[in-house]
């Protein structure tokens, strides 16, 4: 079982290279974003849990993501391996994946891959997608950019934590899509 972590402020294509990693790997694209969509949409009681988080570009709290992301991937536990984009976001996230992989799986994260863009090319970005996206939280430049200091605040420091572990890549999330999946390959292929 392998695992990895894509990482990055909104909007720093880690949805978009994530899946085509996933492909390229055999790997199973677990997006938190998804998952909240999935639940609020569905109205299922995560979902209403989590609504008021979403719809204010606020991060939901750690003990409501981490169950949706276990349940998620207890039910692709017949997988290869993961994809994560989107958590963790906290260092009590990052901690409880640890234990949630050794628990379900005896494994661990193999690598973090951080992408750096630069705020106002996120802003663009993000705009851009909620044209086609449909999603209100991509829709409001005001909400996006409470999204992007929320990341700084609150999820930039697990970095550290996986720089510690010396599992953190840090590459450069600007240029063509073609160049940065060529980048983030090499480095998965390092630690499959």
């Amino acid at each position: 079982m392998k695992v990895v972590v894509l990482f990055g402020p909104p909007g720093s294509g880690k949805g978009t290279q994530a899946e085509v990693l996933a492909k390229k790997f055999q790997l199973k694209h677990v997006s938190t974003g998804d998952l909240f969509r999935y639940n609020k949409e569905n109205n299922t009681e995560l979902g209403l849990e989590a609504k008021p988080y979403i719809d204010n570009g606020k991060l939901a709290p750690d003990e409501l993501t981490t169950k949706m992301l276990k349940d998620e991937l207890q039910r692709n536990s017949h997988q290869k391996g993961f994809i994560l984009d989107g958590y963790p976001r906290t260092t009590s996230q990052a901690e409880a994946l640890d234990a949630i992989l050794k628990e379900l799986f005896q494994t661990e994260v193999n690598v973090t891959l951080a992408l750096h863009v630069e705020d106002e090319t996120l802003v663009q970005r993000i705009l851009k997608r909620g044209i086609t996206s449909g999603r209100s939280d991509d829709s409001d430049e005001n909400t996006i950019r409470i999204r992007i200091k929320e990341y700084y605040e609150k999820t930039a420091i697990v970095s550290s934590y996986y720089k510690d572990q010396d599992k953190l890549v840090e590459l450069e999330g600007e240029g063509s899509i073609d160049d940065i999946t060529a980048a983030l390959s090499g480095e998965i292929e390092k630690v499959i």
